[in-house]
């Protein structure tokens, strides 16, 4: 059973990276799918049980929290727009934070490796 459910390709990523999930949401015998971006704050659990929560600003400065199911089958894309580096794996002090200050994550940057020439092929 655990194996089945995680099989959907879920890019990797960490609490302070801002995502964008497209949940399909079913109304009465329509479906549609509805984009929520936001900095993900909390990741919890293990195996097909594992959650993570991604918290946005909304209309008139007001936050908006929602918790995804990483396995789950409505989740029809995932998509991981910026990086950021947090000292912490909760980030629930966004909560406290108004305005820009709750969006404001530094952003962490990857070194791409650059293979070292030996001392002898320097010399020549």
């Amino acid at each position: 059973m655990e194996t089945k459910a995680q099989k959907n390709t879920i890019p990797e990523f960490r609490a302070g990276d801002t995502v964008t999930v497209h949940y399909r949401i079913i109304e009465g015998d329509k479906v549609r799918t509805q984009p929520f971006e936001g900095i993900v704050i909390a990741k919890r659990g293990e195996g097909v049980s594992k959650t993570f929560t991604v918290r946005k600003i909304g209309a008139d400065g007001v936050g908006v929290e929602r918790i995804f199911p990483l396995f789950s089958p409505n989740i029809e894309r995932l998509v991981v727009e910026r990086t950021g580096k947090v000292r912490r794996a909760k980030l629930y002090y966004l909560r406290g934070k108004v305005g820009k200050q709750a969006t404001k994550v530094k952003e962490r940057l990857f070194t791409a490796s650059v293979p070292e020439q030996s001392v002898e092929e320097k010399a020549v």
